[in-house]
């Protein structure tokens, strides 16, 4: 099964996010046979999820549909397994030395994934993807090689790479990509209307390539489902109260500008950033995260869910794109991760200096890393 349009995620519910309302699990039994309802074909899931709760759910919720016509795209990388633990940044990555050498990935990546299809009650995923690689995982071979045994065995038809959880590694993607893009797939970027960069660097690569490409975020952090107002606040639990300050009504403002565009075409806010999107070049599939509110005036998660299954077939304009583009926050406006000409000191779990093979990626494909990756960003990026 190959990736569809629209896609609905296990991160969804606010159970594992730490946004939203947290549902219930028999309630998200209920979205996920929503979703499906509503037309959406592409599940997608990660182990370290409630530590394999998100895969069990997923394989409750998806028993008995037919499994041809489903996409379902795994992630595994954070072993949760051995218990071991980076601090606020939750486990540690299954490359790091602390766990195991580089010629036992393999092993690992093997019994990650078995364990997550027998969670999710398949033979195999259509597509799994390495998810929130550190420096190694971009650019070990030992890691690759490991991933390219999985569909060798018929464990999984595809791979791919899922970089996060915050947005950047724009470089350590273009570094994977030109080491072991004959082998990827898939990956999966945060992009919307309002956060275009750093993936704007990494899509043209991607399309060369043949690699196809999820989003997620495209809701950008719920702004786009329209339905809560200008000065809403977050509650002290919610981890979108660690944004900057005023990214809400900033965010609001824009979409205000942008919302032309959707009145032209009788499009929701939602199905406006999806289809912007989907306009971009290598991307195949969206997947927002759906949320139940707090707020007394949001809606349904239900409701929000509808919004995308009743996505239009039908493509922006390259006109309507660009004058989206041209409203959205300016390149610089967030402290990226992954390789960075900025970083200060040793390199961190998330955040190191450019090596060689960054610097040479970015010469190949135009990019001058001090001016598109400063923060705060520099005049004309």
């Amino acid at each position: 099964m190959e990736l569809t349009r629209t896609a609905y995620a296990t991160w969804s519910g606010g159970s594992y996010t730490g946004m939203g309302e947290p549902l219930s699990e028999e309630r998200n039994l209920q979205v996920i046979h929503h979703a499906w309802e509503r037309g959406i074909r592409t599940f997608l899931t990660a182990d370290v999820f409630g530590q394999g709760a998100a895969d069990d759910l997923l394989g409750r919720a998806l028993a008995g549909m037919p499994r041809q016509e489903i996409c379902l795209v795994g992630a595994v990388g954070h072993d949760f397994y051995s218990g071991r633990q980076d601090g606020p940044r939750g486990y540690l990555r299954f490359t790091h030395p602390a766990l195991r050498p580089p010629n036992q990935f393999a092993e690992y990546l093997r019994r990650a994934t078995e364990l997550a299809l027998a969670r999710c009650r398949v033979d195999k995923f259509d597509l799994l993807l390495l998810q929130n690689p550190d420096l190694l995982g971009f650019t070990s071979e030992a890691v690759w090689l490991g991933m390219h045994r999985l569909r060798e065995a018929g464990l999984t038809d595809r791979i791919g790479i899922a970089p996060g959880p915050a947005n950047g590694y724009p470089l350590d993607l273009l570094v994977c990509f030109a080491r072991f893009g004959a082998l990827l797939d898939g990956a999966m970027l945060i992009l919307n209307p309002l956060e275009p960069a750093p993936a704007n660097l990494v899509l043209p690569v991607a399309e060369q390539l043949g690699i196809r490409v999820i989003t997620r975020a495209i809701d950008a952090g719920g702004l786009f489902f329209d339905d809560l107002p200008t000065d809403h606040q977050f509650g002290l639990s919610d981890s979108r109260q660690n944004r900057p300050a005023g990214w809400w009504s900033d965010g609001r403002r824009k979409m205000d500008i942008m919302r032309e565009v959707a009145d032209k075409h009788g499009l929701t806010m939602l199905q406006l950033a999806s289809l912007w999107d989907l306009a971009q070049p290598s991307v195949r599939c969206v997947a927002p995260t759906f949320l139940q509110e707090t707020d007394p005036g949001a809606r349904t998660i239900e409701s929000r869910i509808d919004e995308l299954g009743s996505l239009p077939e039908m493509q922006l304009t390259a006109d309507e794109s660009g004058f989206m583009a041209e409203i959205s926050a300016p390149a610089g406006c967030l402290q990226l991760k992954g390789a960075h000409p900025g970083h200060l000191g040793e390199p961190e779990t998330d955040r190191w200096l450019p090596l060689p093979d960054h610097e040479a990626v970015a010469r190949r494909w135009g990019i001058d890393p001090a001016k598109v990756l400063a923060y705060p960003p520099k005049p004309g990026a």
